[in-house]
């Protein structure tokens, strides 16, 4: 496999760095020289300087070859027409975009096979609103991830001082609690990713990602120590398209918020457009203003601006004021491994979103989804298990795992299955697989058809 990925930001350099630890073969476009040749000392790749939206860069890219296009620059303009270009001079099967307007949406018309014929558009900012949204359902949650429809949930969460939990082994947790809907499937420990056994012991501060169905989501964070309550006040920071955005949706649960933005034109445009939100104009990292908008009666506190840094600072000052949540959009992802340790309780990051939506369509198998998780170290990923693949109809015990591998949970029909070494995969299941990045070629092969079926 070939893929063209224009634009060398975030987003562009992680999934071509996914693909090149995967022997996939890749060229990145980008105008920044520099940053090209940073990438190309860092990653196996090849580099073109120029703009996507170019005829002949994306020749000289190898369009002729290329099975995919992946359009992640910062301009809306340049990934569409990159994906026009691609569907109109060439035979790429492919093309996905990145789109922020929030007017444009994958449903809109204009991405249809008789117009500029996009597969994928993405827009992270609509995604970074679903993810506060599955936070404010599941209070005490640092990190919701859906699979199976919804039917399933991959909490991530750290582990407070006074947890009932600290010091018992992972086998000893089903006498303190039913345990058979619940997986630990991974605990973070300072820099450390741990692929967890029942011998494994919870510390103080560890960071836990747990499987369970829907209907124990609450039940599970209750268990480990976290407060559940349903929140009543929601103040915003930065008044964006992902304020608004985010604003909206809550309007629409009963929930009181206010949004807090620094620009007294954009305040205006907000007024007129949310329908119960109280826009204020301000510093939202300024302490005054925190005390008086009652920062202590806070449920949420969601820094959602542009500015990353900000975020955090707001994030750090409304906790210390007495905030019970506060939440930060970030979107370099090496930072998501540093804010919890600081005090932020939730990190919200939209590339990650755009590049799990991405590798949706690179990897193998009947693959319905794929997360990247903390420093992408590791991935969680969903898929239909098929009739003619080796992890189909035999027993856990007696399937060899990638090490490093763990199934959280299987979806059958109306049943959730949280596994042991007993329990067999049957063809249609859904299962979600917690794995190590370095294992995902050899996870791959368990996933497809076995060599006999073409015997």
């Amino acid at each position: 496999m070939k893929v063209i990925i224009i634009g060398a930001g975030e987003v562009g350099y992680h999934i071509a760095d996914s693909l090149s630890r995967e022997g996939i073969d890749a060229v990145i476009i980008d105008r920044n020289e520099e940053r090209l040749h940073e990438i190309s000392e860092m990653l196996d790749v090849q580099t073109v300087v120029g703009s996507g939206s170019s005829p002949e860069i994306l020749k000289r890219a190898g369009m002729a070859q290329a099975e995919m296009v992946i359009a992640v620059t910062d301009s809306d303009e340049t990934n569409m027409i990159a994906c026009l270009l691609a569907s109109t001079q060439s035979r790429i099967p492919i093309r996905i975009a990145r789109i922020r307007n929030v007017e444009l949406n994958g449903d809109c018309s204009l991405f249809g096979t008789d117009r500029l014929n996009i597969d994928l558009c993405i827009n992270p900012e609509r995604e970074a609103v679903n993810n506060v949204l599955d936070l404010l359902e599941s209070p005490g949650a640092a990190e919701v991830l859906r699979f199976a429809g919804g039917r399933i949930r991959l909490l991530g969460f750290q582990i407070d001082p006074d947890a009932a939990v600290i010091g018992k082994k992972l086998s000893e947790l089903r006498a303190m609690d039913s345990g058979d809907k619940v997986l630990i499937t991974c605990i973070v420990r300072g820099d450390k990713l741990i692929v967890p056994s029942g011998i494994s012991v919870i510390e103080d501060g560890d960071y836990l990602f747990t499987v369970t169905d829907a209907v124990r989501v609450r039940q599970l964070l209750r268990f480990f120590g976290k407060n559940t309550e349903p929140p009543r006040r929601i103040i915003i920071i930065g008044g964006g398209n992902t304020g608004m955005m985010l604003a909206e949706a809550i309007e629409k649960l009963n929930i009181t918020v206010k949004i807090i933005e620094k620009k007294k034109d954009r305040c205006k445009i907000l007024a007129s457009l949310l329908q119960k939100a109280v826009v204020l104009h301000g510093d939202g990292t300024s302490q005054e203003l925190l005390r008086e908008e009652n920062i202590e009666e806070t449920d949420f506190f969601i820094a959602v601006t542009n500015d990353e840094e900000a975020n955090i600072l707001g994030a750090l000052v409304a906790k210390q004021l007495g905030a019970r949540k506060v939440i930060s959009l970030i979107n370099r992802i090496d930072y998501i491994p540093l804010v919890s340790r600081v005090g932020i309780d939730g990190v919200i990051n939209p590339r990650h979103a755009a590049i799990s939506r991405i590798l949706h369509y690179i990897r193998k198998g009947k693959v319905i989804s794929v997360t990247p998780l903390r420093d992408e170290k590791a991935e969680a990923f969903e898929f239909i298990a098929l009739e003619t693949s080796d992890i189909t109809d035999r027993p856990f015990k007696e399937i060899h795992f990638p090490r490093g591998t763990i199934v959280g949970a299987i979806c059958r029909g109306e049943e959730i299955i949280i596994p042991d070494g007993n329990t067999v995969i049957r063809p249609g299941d859904h299962v979600v697989i917690f794995t190590h990045r370095s294992a995902i070629t050899e996870l791959e092969k368990l996933l497809t058809v076995k060599l006999e079926f073409f015997e």
